[in-house]
């Protein structure tokens, strides 16, 4: 028969066994949004704020990107000012996930790699847009327009929040002049 103190201890270990799954779970399932239409998407979109990446760490203003429609693929240039003043340039393409309805896309900038681009909240206009990965360490919120309307922003911002990003860790990019 087990002693209270062996019985409390096996208690504790599995208490803690509980909590360190539970820090290392996966995160929740995120949703996007139901369908979207690739040719009203493509086009210009601002950067108004990201989740700060490795990746974008040279960018310091004027964000953009591009999508055009090629074929089954969608045609992505990225855009943005450095600290320099010249402009980086970084050329890609996308590929829909089946059975998305086109709302997840993985996006490669340098095959064989690909990272998940997908649709979080898009108004009925095509004018603003959250996007992110389901590891929720990477999110945008992109603006048809180099400044969007502050209420628009905390909304998306808020959606975020919503779906288990740090909305807190959401940095602005300056859209100081177009890149042409």
């Amino acid at each position: 028969m087990p002693t209270t103190a062996q019985v409390r201890k096996s208690l504790c270990i599995a208490a803690l066994a509980l909590v360190a799954s539970l820090s290392h779970a996966d995160p929740a399932p995120l949703p996007t949004v139901p369908a979207v239409d690739l040719t009203r998407y493509a086009g210009a979109w601002y950067e108004i704020a990201l989740l700060p990446n490795r990746f974008q760490k040279q960018c310091v203003a004027d964000t953009q990107a591009r999508y055009r429609l090629d074929g089954e693929r969608v045609e992505v240039v990225n855009r943005c000012r450095q600290s320099d003043g010249s402009v980086d340039s970084v050329k890609g393409h996308a590929k829909v996930v089946e059975g998305s309805n086109n709302a997840k896309l993985r996006l490669s900038f340098f095959w064989p790699f690909y990272g998940d681009y997908w649709v979080l909240a898009l108004d009925a206009d095509y004018r603003q847009v959250l996007v992110g990965a389901p590891s929720r360490k990477y999110a945008w919120v992109l603006s048809r327009t180099p400044q969007m309307d502050e209420a628009a922003l905390q909304a998306l911002l808020e959606r975020a929040a919503q779906l288990g990003f740090d909305k807190a860790a959401f940095k602005r990019t300056p859209q100081t002049q177009p890149l042409d």
